[in-house]
């Protein structure tokens, strides 16, 4: 495969990845080759190489007979991200705590603050101020295998796309504590309060 063909597919992944984030492409959503072809202007070629690129990291699945999708995870598999995003995104916090700057603080500070005071607190608004939040602390770790992980990122989109588990009522103090912790440096603290924050949505998710 030539150079130009690689940048090619490259581009598409990244553009249909990025629908997939952004939710133009739903979880369990038919990827219909010949109208998503035709919305990139690209040909079927290049596409479906990006479409099993996205396979390989559980993003878009193939049914027998079926076709392509958009993956839809199910509740167990949801429950084992939450597993893993309470260890690795511990990690990040503790790690954070000695990498953050005032200017990074500020920002996960302004995050939620519109939330202190807004009654009812708007839910979509919210969700986007938490991906932001987590997505922050772990390229503030300063730990280039974890900010570039892509199975990581596509962890947080699974785990994002089954909505907010707990009320931003419950949860816009944990991430207040988690935010002063990385503020004084307390890296122990900081991991401790981020793996509980993860965990009460996992058992909440259980619990449902």
């Amino acid at each position: 495969m030539d150079l130009e063909h690689i940048e090619l597919t490259d581009r598409i992944y990244s553009r249909v990845k990025k629908m997939i984030f952004d939710q133009e492409l739903l979880p369990g959503q038919k990827l219909l080759q010949e109208k998503l072809s035709a919305q990139l202007g690209v040909s079927r070629t290049p596409l479906l190489k990006a479409l099993h690129r996205l396979e390989s990291e559980m993003l878009v699945e193939s049914k027998p007979r079926r076709g392509l999708f958009v993956k839809q995870m199910s509740v167990e598999e949801i429950i084992d991200i939450f597993h893993v995003r309470a260890v690795i995104e511990g990690l990040s916090a503790r790690l954070a705590a000695a990498h953050v700057q005032n200017e990074h603080i500020t920002f996960l500070r302004q995050l939620f603050q519109p939330f202190r005071d807004q009654h009812p607190i708007d839910y979509t608004e919210y969700e986007k101020a938490d991906r932001q939040f987590h997505n922050s602390i772990m390229l503030y770790s300063g730990n280039k295998i974890i900010a570039r992980l892509e199975m990581l990122s596509n962890l947080h989109l699974q785990a994002f796309q089954a909505g907010l588990l707990r009320p931003p009522e419950e949860t816009i103090d944990e991430h207040f504590n988690i935010i002063k912790a990385l503020a004084a440096g307390d890296g122990q603290q900081a991991e401790q309060f981020m793996r509980n924050h993860i965990d009460k949505s996992r058992e909440a998710l259980q619990n449902a």
